[in-house]
Formats: C-alpha cells, sequence, structure tokens
C-alpha cells in the first residue's frame, strides 16, 4: 500500500455509470480514517452518453492537511497532468482519452480501466469498421503508467447484477493503491444503503480481478436475428431461399435492422435491391455480402 501523504485521483466515466457515487464512496472511506477529501467534477455531452472526470484529491491531516498553524491545504479542482497518483476508467476509450490528456503517467499512476468498449459517435457513423484501435491504447497504457490493472467490467457487471460503478470501486481496492483495508471499502457500500447485496458482489468482483492478468473481452460471433413479426418471418424466408449463403447472415441483419428504423415494406425494398446484386453476381459472392451490409447502413 502506497504511504503517501497526498492522493491525487482522477475517475474517467460515461453519464450514468455511477462515477459521482463511485467518487463519494473514495471520499468516505478517506474520511473514516481520519483524511481530508475533496471531490469535485466536471460533466461532459459530446461522445456516447458524455464523459465525465471526476476528480478527488485525498490528504493526511497530520501530514499534508492542517499543520501547527492550522492552515487547511488548498486543493485542486481538476486533476492535473503529470499529477494524478490513480486513474480509473470505465471503458477503454476512457483509459485512452486519460493517457492522452496526461492523467497517466510512467512511474508514478496506477491506472485501472475497463477493456470493454463503448463506440463513440465517430466510430458508429463509418460505413465500414470505424472501430479505434483497442492494441494501441492498451500499449500506451502500460507504457504511460507505473501499473495497468484492465479486465472486462462490463461482463463483470453483467455475471454479478451489479454496476460498473462497483466494480471499479473493487477494482481501486485490490490494486492497493490507496492505504485502506479492504473493510474500509465495505463500509462505504453499507453506508450508502443502496443495493449493498449487488455492490457488494459488483465490488468483490473487481477486487478479485484487479490482483489477475490483463484480460480483453471475449468476443463471441453475433447471433443471427430471428424474426418475431409475420412480416419479418416472410422476408427472411425469402432471403434464404433467394440469396447465397455467404451474404444470408448480413441479409438478416439488415433486415431486423431496417424493420426496426422503418417498417416491412421499407426492409422489403433493401431486399428487393439486393436481389438484383445477386443475381449479376457470381461465387464467392463477396459483392452481395458487402452489398447486404452496407446497403442496410
Amino acid at each position: 500500500m502506497t504511504q503517501k501523504n497526498r492522493i491525487a485521483i482522477a475517475i474517467l466515466a460515461l453519464g450514468g455509470q455511477g462515477g459521482g457515487v463511485l467518487a463519494e464512496w473514495i471520499q468516505y472511506v478517506a474520511r473514516e480514517a481520519g483524511w481530508l477529501a475533496q471531490g469535485t467534477s466536471v460533466p461532459g455531452v459530446a461522445q456516447r452518453t458524455g464523459s465525465t472526470v471526476y476528480y478527488v484529491e485525498l490528504a493526511r491531516p497530520d501530514k499534508g492537511g492542517a499543520g501547527a498553524d492550522g492552515r487547511m491545504p488548498i486543493m485542486a479542482q481538476m486533476p492535473m497532468p503529470g499529477d494524478v497518483d490513480v486513474v480509473v476508467a470505465s471503458e477503454l476509450m476512457e483509459t485512452g482519452r486519460a493517457v492522452l490528456r496526461g492523467f497517466s503517467t510512467a512511474g508514478k499512476t496506477t491506472l485501472i480501466g475497463s477493456t470493454h468498449r463503448i463506440y463513440a459517435i465517430s466510430e458508429k457513423q463509418v460505413a465500414g469498421d470505424g472501430r479505434g484501435n483497442g492494441e494501441k491504447i492498451l500499449a500506451a497504457a502500460r507504457e504511460r503508467s507505473a501499473r495497468f490493472i484492465g479486465f472486462d467490467m462490463e461482463a463483470a457487471t453483467e455475471r454479478t447484477h451489479s454496476v460498473i460503478s462497483a466494480i471499479m470501486f473493487g477494482a481501486l481496492a485490490g490494486s492497493g493503491a490507496l492505504p485502506f483495508p479492504r473493510e474500509a471499502f465495505e463500509a462505504a457500500i453499507h453506508h450508502s444503503g443502496k443495493a449493498v447485496k449487488s455492490n457488494l458482489a459488483g465490488f468483490a468482483e473487481g477486487f478479485a480481478r484487479a490482483q489477475g492478468e490483463i484480460a480483453m473481452p471475449q468476443e463471441a460471433a453475433p447471433e443471427i436475428p430471428t424474426p418475431t413479426t409475420t412480416m419479418g418471418k416472410v422476408l427472411a424466408a425469402r432471403a434464404r431461399a433467394g440469396l447465397p449463403d455467404a451474404a444470408l447472415a448480413n441479409a438478416l441483419h439488415g433486415l431486423a435492422k431496417l424493420m426496426d428504423y422503418q417498417d416491412g415494406d421499407y426492409a422489403a425494398l433493401y431486399l428487393d435491391r439486393l436481389e438484383r446484386i445477386a443475381a449479376m453476381d457470381r461465387a464467392p459472392f463477396d459483392l452481395t455480402q458487402e452489398a447486404a451490409r452496407h446497403l442496410a447502413l
């Protein structure tokens, strides 16, 4: 555990992920241990559901707080590049954003980040694969931190029926970056009085995963949508009968997407155009396969 007298913590999360609750839990732990604690936040409304930076600064009153003259320390309002001891990020690109902004420093910062993705608008709007390079972010995270702890927090949330803030809180406790025992962190969850059982389960999962290796999410093959409406079943049967197997998966996803976006007639128009392309294509039907994807988008 660290023996620092002043600890700066930056939390990078998205709106609705409980970053504010996490900041409050951390402050409760510190204050119960006799430390001074201050929390601030700057909300954002840009990408995804709005990125937010929460900043928590802790100080030991006998070392970094009130001195012999009784003066209290002046704490910062925002994390400063090169002066952050712990960064907790709720998603892979948020981890990258922390590195890009200089919050994580080699030889100084404990960087804790989820390796799952919530795609930004700029990634979603690309007709092809517009996803950012996660491997580059992981490499930068290792290079720009004293220690990097990374695992799929979204999967951990689903396994424990908890919330990601509880997972992050557990990972923070499990990292040993703060000089407080596990029981003190758990006491903060009990004190909140909200969803205590599920939050403790999420906390335990995060605590355990912080001791393990860096782990990326397990990518499962996308499931072929199964239509539930009469029109959807008719169009799916028509696609199976009239399109090559190579294009069928993309076409069925396209039909489901367009029926959700408009209606059956709109999806049927998509299939009309796709069938004309398939009629002019030849094995291995790469053109039809790609047309099925891009036409739906």
